[in-house]
C-alpha cells in the first residue's frame, strides 16, 4: 500500500470517528438549518458546495506530496478539548466552530502543509454552515429593522410620501407598515455575506480586492432590504393592504435576493475590470 493511500486511509477514519464524536453538534445545526424561521436555510448547501471547491482542484491534489505535520495534532486536541468544554455548557455554536479546526488539524496531520494549503478556502469556508446563538440573532434582527425602518422613513419623506417612524412601525397619511423581524434584512445579509465570500474566492484579483467584494456584501443586503420596504410601504399606501401584503409582499423577497445578486456581480466586475 502506498504511502498517500495509507494517509488517506488514516484520514479518512480519524474524519468518520470525529463526525461521531460532533453527532450531537452536527444534529444541532441541521435541526437549525431546517427550522421554519431560520436564518440559516442554505447552511445545508455549504457542506456540498465545500467538497465542490475541494473537487474542482482534484488535478492539483493529486500531483501534491502527501506528508506529515505534529501541529495538526495540536490542532486536533485543542479543538476537541473546545468541543468537550462547549458541549458539556451546552454552548453549540463553539463547538460547531471547533469541527471546522479539527477538520483542519487532520487534514494538516495526516495530509501535510501542501495538502492544506491547497484545501484551506473549502475547509474554512465550512464556519459558514454554522449559525450563530439565537440571542445574537435577536439582537441583531431588532437593531437592523429599525435602522432599515429609520433609512426607508427618510427616503419615503424624500419621494413625496410623507412617514413618520414610530418605533419599527412607518405611519403613512392612509396606511402603515410593520418592520418585523422577517423584514430586518438579517437573513439576506447572511446568504449574502456567503455568497460574497463565494464571489470573492473566484474572483482573480488582489486579497485587497476580494476583501472589499466581500465586505461590498453588508451595504448592498442593506439597501436591498431598504429598497424592499420602500416598495413594501408605497405599494400599500396607495392600493391598499391587501395588494402590497399578498403576491407582491413575496415576490420582493425574490426581488431582494436579485437586486442584491445584481449588485454584487457588479462590483465583482469593476473589481475585476481595475488594474491588479
Amino acid at each position: 500500500m502506498s504511502n498517500k493511500l495509507s494517509s488517506l486511509l488514516k484520514f479518512a477514519t480519524c474524519l468518520a470517528l470525529t463526525l461521531v464524536a460532533y453527532a450531537p453538534t452536527l444534529v444541532w445545526m441541521y435541526d437549525r438549518w431546517m427550522g421554519e424561521e431560520s436564518y440559516y436555510g442554505h447552511g445545508i448547501l455549504i457542506p456540498i458546495v465545500s467538497l465542490f471547491i475541494a473537487w474542482q482542484r482534484k488535478d492539483i491534489l493529486k500531483k501534491v506530496t502527501v506528508s506529515s505535520d505534529m501541529k495538526g495534532l495540536w490542532i486536533v486536541a485543542a479543538g476537541l478539548l473546545v468541543h468537550i468544554i462547549s458541549a458539556s455548557l451546552k454552548v453549540s455554536f463553539v463547538s460547531g466552530f471547533s469541527f471546522v479546526f479539527v477538520l483542519y488539524g487532520l487534514i494538516l496531520f495526516f495530509l501535510g502543509r501542501e495538502m492544506t494549503r491547497n484545501l484551506i478556502f473549502p475547509v474554512f469556508f465550512l464556519l459558514a454552515m454554522v449559525p450563530l446563538p439565537l440571542v445574537i440573532i435577536g439582537n441583531l434582527t431588532v437593531k437592523l429593522k429599525l435602522f432599515a425602518a429609520g433609512c426607508a422613513t427618510f427616503i419615503l419623506n424624500r419621494i413625496g410620501f410623507p412617514s413618520v417612524l414610530d418605533g419599527s412601525i412607518i405611519r403613512m397619511p392612509n396606511s402603515f407598515v410593520a418592520i418585523e423581524a422577517p423584514c430586518s434584512g438579517l437573513r439576506s445579509l447572511i446568504s449574502l455575506l456567503t455568497l460574497g465570500l463565494l464571489f470573492a474566492y473566484s474572483l482573480k484579483v488582489s486579497y485587497t480586492k476580494k476583501t472589499i467584494l466581500f465586505l461590498s456584501s453588508i451595504p448592498i443586503a442593506i439597501a436591498s432590504n431598504v429598497s424592499r420596504i420602500i416598495l413594501l410601504a408605497t405599494v400599500n399606501d396607495l392600493y391598499g393592504k391587501n395588494v402590497a401584503m399578498g403576491f407582491f409582499h413575496d415576490f420582493t423577497g425574490f426581488f431582494v435576493f436579485a437586486f442584491a445578486f445584481v449588485g454584487l456581480l457588479a462590483v465583482s466586475k469593476a473589481l475585476e475590470g481595475g488594474k491588479q
